[in-house]
């Protein structure tokens, strides 16, 4: 199995990950990190273990707000259909 080393909030991290899915993976911590910098921009120094839960409350936020637009469209597809 692969492994990746992700950096986020200035900390290396060894993730394994699957074939052919080391670049995916780079590519979520990056935007996970964007989260936390951009915590860090608008709190200041507030503690890793906080700007971490903050990033990760925000992602799910916005997996949320995903969700809901896609049952909106295949609501709006079955009432075409």
């Amino acid at each position: 199995m692969p492994e990746v080393n992700v950096e986020i909030n200035g900390r290396k991290y060894r993730m394994a990950c699957e074939e052919g899915q080391e670049p995916h993976l780079l590519g979520l911590a990056t935007r996970f990190n964007q989260h936390i910098d951009s915590f860090k921009g608008t709190f200041g120094e507030i503690g890793d273990d906080r700007l971490t839960v903050m990033a990760g409350i925000a992602v799910l936020d916005e997996l949320a707000e995903a969700e809901r637009k896609i049952a909106a469209l295949e609501h709006d597809v079955a009432s075409l259909t």
